[in-house]
């Protein structure tokens, strides 16, 4: 059996979406999968078992992208399942254009007016996780203890001294996150327990460099800052061997999930009920209870950003205490 899976974009909710995929998996175990999605989402998902073949979809850059979805659709070819985790236009057009026998995606007006064969209204107030599976299972009825925890297919890269991973990233905004000085706080307080090891992305540079900068005015010096410095894969090794986590609401929190990594998760303006990590038998979210919060916004719209302001390193280093790593 033939299946297309088009992956969410960004890179957490692609890892939210591997219980799902493992749930297909385990429920046509003669199956073969085919991923589509973003470069970040196809680097860390391509090395399942069941994946024979995976496309980065550079449709968007295109002049016209409704005729290069058309032309990447007969590319792609016929498949017994095509099923969209994204909630899109073109990704809907996708599917339906490969003529597949089965398509799936989301309730939309794009998704019936294209003639998707299922398309269920599902909860947003449930965590994504459940979406997904619920979605790529046809079961609206899918209890969440059948639901497995997430998995990625790249062995971390096991090191004899204990690390502590800080990051302090989060591609959705700066609303999302905490501030360099309290990492910094966090890190040297632990110091003496672990080494530092500094996670974020191309675009998280200058924030890893400013704790970098408050460690050394700390005295902090057996830290690695590899912002910017790790590929997808290497960002996987290296999480999943760290001993304990301490992040923003972000990408490398739900690989840190996928790892069983114990992990301080910080949230502020995001709805932690539909993407803080999902299973992680040693998980701590820290936040506070706002009237203007969750907003969802990527800048604080009201200028003051207390639901972040208002975590303390205190708090951090507290509730570390309360994990056994």
């Amino acid at each position: 059996m033939k299946i297309l899976i088009i992956l969410p974009n960004w890179l957490g909710d692609a890892v939210m979406a591997t219980p799902a995929i493992e749930l297909l998996a385990k429920k046509y175990p003669d199956s073969e999968f085919t991923f589509v999605g973003s470069k970040v989402s196809i680097e860390a998902l391509k090395h399942h078992p069941k994946c024979k073949n995976y496309y980065i979809d550079t449709t968007k850059q295109e002049k016209s992208r409704l005729k290069a979805t058309v032309k990447f659709a007969k590319k792609l070819g016929y498949h017994d399942i095509a099923i969209t985790f994204r909630n899109q236009i073109h990704s809907n057009l996708l599917i339906k254009q490969t003529k597949s026998k089965l398509t799936i995606a989301r309730s939309s007006w794009h998704a019936n007016f294209l003639g998707i064969n299922y398309t269920p209204k599902l909860k947003t107030d449930e965590h994504l996780v459940i979406q997904y599976a619920k979605l790529a299972l046809q079961n609206g009825n899918l209890d969440q203890n059948d639901i497995p925890p997430l998995k990625l297919y790249i062995a971390p890269k096991k090191t004899e001294k204990k690390l502590l991973g800080i990051n302090p990233g989060a591609t959705y905004g700066s609303a999302k996150r905490w501030y360099p000085e309290r990492f910094a706080e966090v890190a040297a307080y632990f110091k003496n327990g672990y080494d530092i090891v500094i996670f974020g992305g191309p675009n998280e540079v200058k924030i890893a460099n400013d704790i970098e900068k408050e460690l050394q005015k700390l005295g902090v010096t057996n830290y690695t800052n590899l912002a910017g410095k790790t590929t997808v894969k290497g960002l996987c090794e290296k999480i999943g061997s760290c001993s304990l986590f301490i992040t923003n609401d972000s990408g490398p929190m739900h690989i840190a999930a996928a790892y069983q990594i114990p992990t301080i998760s910080i949230f502020g303006p995001t709805r932690y009920f539909e993407t803080s990590q999902w299973k992680n038998q040693k998980s701590i979210i820290l936040r506070k209870e706002l009237e203007c919060s969750p907003c969802m916004k990527r800048e604080c719209p009201l200028k003051h950003h207390e639901c972040m302001k208002l975590i303390t390193s205190k708090d951090v280093i507290e509730a570390v205490k309360l994990i056994k790593t």
